[in-house]
């Protein structure tokens, strides 16, 4: 791709056109393609960020308040909703197309044919070469995957968090709950604070073990850390600081679990220098730039959306659509990756629909509306098949009566493709599709 300069469309089709790669785990092809570039990553400050769930919500929130404190912040993070360029942000803003389109271009060239890296290693790669260039004064880097062999462990972090850990991706990180803390664990590195909401004692044991191997100070929300929602607000009890009347501008009960984790992080950080006020955090903690998940689109009708996709997502956010929200009937709308654990996922939210309209992204990996209704029949009835997100959108609003309450989720790919449908401008698509 030297020659001539590369548009951003023809950028991104090669890189999608990496992913029949497939999923390969393993440090040595991110390295060598920073090698390339002088180890851009070195030398830099960086917050590490592994778990089953809240990876993007605890990243988003410390992004923002530490952004509202006047700091340059980078955030990787994947997947995209609906546009390539959100993977890679400084304080909210996504990558222009034309830098990401020349990062792109220059990591291509570095590659060596006969070895091909995955997606993920380039775009990892892209992610440190720009924030390196870009001068960021820390930058969030989201795991991919587990995390001892995820591309995103090439860093040194200033600090590692450990969000939660439930059963996903058993073909890859292992069959058993304590597999996947293993691999998750992987981020802890030598001296490094480590920060985590794990409860399960069989997996705070991998954790506890590895920080005492790697003589890495430990952090633990229920512990050091404690919250209490008060209201529509969260009281935080932490480190050293005690703030109460807190606003939570990202939906879900638990969010506050996330915003503690969040605060935790930041505290972390102004033991190393960063200065952050009240006012930063309380302002952070409002605004932070997150949609798709329990994104409220609208009033009336009442439309949730939601990008949880497995069965602890799911679960979450089963409590706060029935505790936080009041809605006559609940249409639910469900598009779920086949490579899922579809029957648990169906078990934890179908009960609490009325209708379901079960359907697909337009991506590789969905499965079919059919597959979705068939393993739902032995769950529940109500319900039918629909070929496209829009045509269950459209259906679902034709349903809906005054009271009613439409949910959308059971995959981003479905809620970012719900929301380009919902809104083209805000939330315009790539016009090259991730589908191969």
């Amino acid at each position: 791709m030297g020659e001539g300069k590369t548009s951003y469309d023809e950028a991104i089709q090669y890189l999608y056109g990496l992913q029949k790669y497939g999923i390969k785990f393993g440090l040595s092809k991110t390295l060598n393609l920073l090698k390339a570039f002088g180890d851009p990553h070195r030398g830099q400050k960086y917050l590490h960020i592994a778990g089953t769930n809240g990876k993007g919500s605890v990243g988003a929130m410390v992004e923002s308040i530490l952004s509202s404190a006047g700091y340059k912040v980078g955030f990787y993070s994947s997947p995209h909703l609906v546009r390539f360029t959100e993977r890679f942000r400084i304080n909210g803003r996504e990558i222009s197309q034309n830098k990401a389109a020349s990062i792109a271009a220059e990591v291509i060239d570095a590659i060596n044919p006969q070895q091909p890296p995955t997606f993920f290693e380039v775009t990892t790669a892209m992610a440190l070469i720009y924030f390196a260039r870009e001068k960021t004064d820390v930058s969030i880097m989201e795991v991919g995957m587990g995390g001892r062999l995820d591309a995103t462990n090439v860093i040194k972090p200033a600090l590692s968090v450990i969000t939660n850990i439930s059963l996903e991706h058993q073909f890859f990180l292992g069959p058993r709950l304590t597999d996947i803390a293993r691999e998750k664990a992987g981020i802890i590195k030598e001296g490094v604070d480590v920060v985590t909401a794990v409860t399960q004692p069989s997996v705070l044991d991998v954790v506890r073990g590895e920080c005492s191997q790697k003589k890495a100070p430990l952090w633990r929300v229920g512990k050091h850390i404690r919250y209490r929602k008060n209201g529509k607000t969260l009281n935080y009890y932490g480190l050293s600081r005690k703030l109460g009347g807190l606003e939570l501008g990202l939906n879900g009960r638990y969010q506050n679990r996330n915003a503690a984790l969040a605060l935790a992080v930041v505290e972390i950080l102004e033991r190393g220098g960063f200065e952050v006020t009240i006012e930063h955090i309380k302002h952070g903690l409002k605004y932070p730039n997150w949609p798709g998940r329990m994104h409220v689109f609208s009033r009336n009708p009442l439309l949730i959306l939601d990008g949880a996709h497995n069965p602890a997502a799911i679960r979450q956010l089963v409590d706060s659509i029935t505790r936080d929200f009041s809605y006559r009937n609940l249409i639910l709308v469900l598009g779920v990756m086949g490579d899922k654990d579809i029957a648990s996922m169906l078990r934890r939210v179908a009960g609490i629909a009325d209708y379901t309209l079960y359907t697909r992204p337009h991506y590789y990996r969905a499965a079919s509306p059919e597959a979705l209704k068939k393993e739902a029949e032995r769950i529940k009835g109500a319900g039918e098949s629909v070929d496209s997100i829009p045509e269950a959108l459209q259906r679902a609003k034709a349903m809906a009566r005054p009271g009613d309450a439409i949910l959308v989720t059971g995959s981003l790919f479905t809620v970012g493709e719900a929301l380009s449908y919902l809104d083209p401008e805000k939330f315009k698509p790539d016009p090259v599709r991730q589908v191969n």
